[in-house]
């Protein structure tokens, strides 16, 4: 009957974020307590209204070993219910391969998709206890599917199978001139990972002539043969020399050491905070020799890897720079092999990004830390990588997606008879889960600040601080104070008369658009990405209404307005419900698009300062988003001396002083972010001094800083290194 008690429990509890946590007590006691009847029961579940519960009853039958809970496993492959169909995919990975199972399993290959990838993971998985049969599905499909796309994604999965003949089938298609390029390019990359076959690298040296993608495909699936895995060193030495190499990661940005395209895409804060932290890493590694005096067992950081997408020229450039450089801040491409996709559509690119990073770390040579931030695709991708090369990973917890969840349970927009449709999309569950794969294989989490950090914790994410706690860290993010005090003093030299810098000239010339009655009012304005969790569309909803229009001019900084992505077309296509593009700027909105980031600061600095005869000064900062794990762009904000509206959870209800510093609001709420931003520009107006924007900034420079963030996480890359030697050396003694 525990089953029954578990089931009781999750169709019963008060939120979605609890039904999500009860459910993994459900599939444990599946596991204990097999039976017809209980068999039936969670059969039952699954056809429940309640597609929350129909979810977790999938995967409580799934570890059930029983061939009656296969039988539905593999009915469910076919539900008239898509997002019943992807969960069963998913599950399937944790059953035997079944003959009946694999053409459906490989049905969803061919169509692509998140599921597509789910399929791909569940093949992989049965390839090695069934690479025969596996090898065999594959090239039966391959003789009916003719859709370049399709056959791209089954050859890509034919590369997983070790088996003499996957590579023979390989061989085939790469040389295959009928063949769509895409094909040939999925079987090239493939070969790659068949190293002491001499026909293999003879073909793929031959194709290095072959000319465009396919040479390019070619040439580094010729050094993914060469560069071999770096074998475990058990004379690490207590302190390595010049110091530690870290790499990080953020699959979805074009990172550049200049950050020209915050803003753009996916390219939010975490881009930005990247390249700053690398570099102060890095920087503080100078003094290494100095602190190991007085700390002998503690190493700094003299190499940094910062990995994210790119070209496949970009990608095989990098890499002898890698391998002949071991100091400073260094980045690794990683091609996708296709066009970007937005993060959460990103899945389906898992294998060639698997192989990019694998490519990176190896060419790096030894790799001491491997820190990951984020439950996506690049994430996954480099936990396996991490794992296969024996290096300890770093994770920063963050409750995401279960914050999302929690919000949008408590503003409506999710529930129990919904949750499976919007899953489909977000893929929460999937995500939810790979926070905790990730956070309980990790050699050291690091969570950010929170108000109710241990409870949140506990309560969202399911991880127990108190258990362990020298496993755990707590590292508040940081910014460039320096490089927001220059911003500072250019944009104060403008409102006292003095010429303005090429930056504050484009701001001058986007104010231009506004009519000349309005110039004379101050700027609400928001940094970020354009996406839905960034609140960029709630901003404007809030704005336009009532007084607030008539009081200040809204200027927003973000997204590829020139060819935007979905995720940026559903919040332009928000904002143009409210304020019709034709009456943006008579109406007082403008939108700015992404700028580079040292633009940015010193627009920033400007709504602080103001502009004469563009805007007035002691504009507000306002940050819309749905949640906000930390944010960059508000202490950023908060350093020039702006007045902030932030959410009312996470990072910034630890460092926002209510009433003071700025005003916390359920940002998700349209009517309170809007009172939020009244309560705020009213206090601003009356300001008659620069008090509180200097307490404001101190606040940051108190806590806040790059250099601060970068020096306590060279102490949790330092204990982490040591771990791992003492760990080393401990397996060597009982040999």
């Amino acid at each position: 009957m525990k089953i029954q008690h578990c089931l009781d429990a999750v169709k019963n509890a008060d939120r979605l974020i609890d039904a999500l946590r009860l459910a993994e007590e459900l599939a444990f006691e599946a596991s204990r307590d097999a039976g017809t009847r209980n068999i039936r029961l969670l059969r039952s579940a699954i056809g429940s209204e309640d597609q929350l519960v129909a979810i977790a009853a999938t995967h409580a039958l799934a570890q059930v070993l029983d061939e009656e809970a296969d039988a539905v496993l593999s009915e469910l492959l076919s539900s008239d219910r898509v997002f019943l169909r992807e969960h069963a995919v998913w599950a399937h990975a944790s059953r035997s391969p079944r003959p009946e199972s694999i053409g459906r399993i490989i049905g969803f290959v061919a169509t692509g998709g998140f599921a597509g990838m789910l399929a791909q993971r569940t093949l992989e998985v049965w390839a090695s206890s069934a690479s025969e049969l596996v090898t065999a599905g594959l090239e039966g499909s391959l003789i009916g599917v003719m859709d370049p796309e399709s056959r791209y994604r089954l050859v890509e999965t034919l590369g997983l199978v070790d088996h003499a003949a996957a590579t023979t089938a390989l061989m085939r298609l790469a040389k295959d001139s009928g063949e769509d390029v895409s094909v040939r390019v999925a079987a090239v990359a493939a070969l790659g990972q068949r190293p002491g076959n001499s026909a293999v690298s003879g073909l793929l040296a031959t194709l290095t002539d072959a000319g465009g993608i396919l040479s390019e495909v070619a040439h580094l699936s010729l050094l993914d043969l060469l560069v071999r895995d770096t074998p475990g060193d058990d004379s690490l030495p207590e302190i390595p020399e010049p110091g530690l190499t870290i790499a990080q990661l953020f699959l979805h940005a074009d990172i550049d050491a200049d950050l020209s395209l915050s803003g753009s895409g996916d390219n939010g804060g975490i881009a930005t905070l990247l390249v700053r932290l690398g570099d102060a890493l890095v920087s503080g590694g100078t003094d290494a020799a100095a602190a190991r005096l007085e700390a002998p067992r503690s190493a700094g950081v003299s190499r940094v890897l910062t990995l994210s997408r790119g070209s496949l020229e970009e990608a095989g450039q990098c890499l002898s720079l890698l391998a002949n450089s071991n100091e400073g801040h260094l980045y690794g491409r990683i091609p996708l092999l296709q066009d970007p996709l937005p993060a959460a559509h990103a899945w389906p690119v898992l294998v060639a990004v698997r192989r990019g990073i694998s490519r990176i770390l190896k060419s790096a040579g030894r790799v001491d830390a491997l820190h990951l931030r984020m439950a996506d695709v690049g994430s996954m991708a480099a936990f396996d990588v991490a794992k296969a090369l024996d290096i300890p990973v770093v994770f920063t917890v963050a409750p995401d997606p279960h914050a999302v969840i929690n919000s949008m349970d408590l503003s409506g927009h999710l529930n129990r008879t919904n949750f499976g449709e919007v899953d489909q999309d977000e893929h929460f569950w999937f995500r939810a889960r790979l926070v905790q794969r990730l956070a309980s294989n990790a050699a050291h989490t690091v969570f950010f600040p929170r108000p109710n950090l241990t409870a949140d914790m506990k309560q969202l994410v399911g991880i127990d601080l108190e258990r362990a706690p020298e496993r755990h860290t707590i590292v508040p993010e940081g910014i460039d104070v320096a490089a927001i005090d220059a911003a500072v003093i250019e944009a104060q030299s403008l409102a006292s008369g003095g010429p303005a810098t090429t930056p504050l000239l484009d701001l001058q010339s986007l104010l231009e658009n506004l009519p000349a009655e309005r110039r004379g009012l101050p700027l609400l304005i928001s940094v970020g990405r354009f996406h839905r969790v960034k609140g960029m569309a709630s901003i404007v909803e809030a704005w336009a209404q009532g007084e607030l229009r008539d009081r200040a001019n809204l200027l927003l900084i973000g997204g590829n307005l020139k060819d935007p992505s979905e995720a940026e077309l559903e919040q332009l296509d928000r904002i143009e419900q409210v304020v019709p593009v034709d009456g943006r700027a008579r109406a007082g909105l403008l939108l700015a698009g992404h700028r580079p980031n040292g633009t940015v600061a010193r627009w920033v600095a400007a709504v602080r300062t103001g502009i004469p005869g563009f805007a007035a000064p002691r504009g507000i900062y306002v940050c819309g988003s749905i949640k906000e794990e930390f944010g960059i762009a508000l202490l950023e904000a908060m350093a020039t001396g702006l007045l902030v509206v932030a959410p009312n959870g996470g990072g910034p209800a630890t460092y926002v002083e209510q009433g003071r510093t700025g005003f916390l609001t359920r940002t998700w709420d349209i009517e309170m972010l809007r009172m939020a931003i009244i309560d705020a520009l009213t206090l601003s107006e009356t300001e008659t001094s620069d008090e509180r924007a200097a307490h404001s900034r101190s606040i940051v420079q108190s806590d806040f800083t790059i250099d601060a963030m970068a020096q306590a996480l060279t102490g949790v890359y330092s204990e982490v290194y040591r771990d791992d030697l003492d760990l080393r050396r401990e397996l060597i003694s009982v040999l």
